[in-house]
């Protein structure tokens, strides 16, 4: 089935929050119970100061009546990063501990989610592509959780797109997994064909 990469404005983000939701705790491994503890979050998130959303649709089988959209299969978003918001105090912290410092112009990659049965078909990097096409910030960070060896599709991910660590087996408050802090200067280069 083919796919449809969209930009989303913060009204669609929200009218389609329980697919986004239901997409990041399938790619997670969490239990469903965890999309009421993260739906006020993402709400919240979608109100910050440069907030940019993208998501994967399936193409619809017929399209000559009905909805231009199917399923939401994949969801993207991140906006400017700014002291005072929880990641940035998290990071802050964790690099002042190593006497490193975040940059003053960055963008925070928050989410980067493909639901398991489209992964490993280049949704995510389309996704983070057309995410970080238009950014005005000079750097883009993201946090992921550790895995040994860094062998899955989001490090795979990150890595062919150049991001590079700036902290590692780092643990946010609140969660017991060991996390990457990733960085890397924008733009991004221009794809290949």
């Amino acid at each position: 089935m083919d796919t449809v990469i969209t930009r989303l404005d913060a009204a669609d983000f929200r009218d389609r929050l329980p697919e986004a939701l239901g997409v990041y705790v399938d790619a997670m491994g969490y239990p469903p119970q965890v999309i009421r503890s993260r739906a006020a979050a993402w709400l919240e998130h979608s109100r910050r100061e440069g907030w940019t959303g993208v998501a994967a649709f399936e193409t619809p089988r017929r399209r000559l009546l009905g909805p231009s959209r199917g399923p939401l299969i994949a969801i993207c978003y991140g906006y400017r990063g700014a002291p005072g918001q929880w990641w940035y105090e998290q990071v802050s912290r964790g690099l002042g501990e190593r006497d490193g410092s975040l940059p003053e112009d960055y963008v925070e990659l928050t989410e980067l989610h493909v639901a398991p049965s489209h992964q490993g078909k280049g949704i995510g990097t389309a996704l983070l592509r057309e995410f970080l096409s238009d950014r005005p910030e000079s750097t883009v960070l993201l946090s992921t959780p550790e895995v040994e060896k860094e062998s899955n599709g989001a490090w795979r991910l990150y890595r062919s797109l150049g991001f590079r660590d700036v902290l590692r087996s780092y643990r946010f408050d609140g969660d017991a997994r060991p996390f990457a802090v990733l960085s890397r200067p924008l733009p991004l280069p221009e794809q290949e064909d």
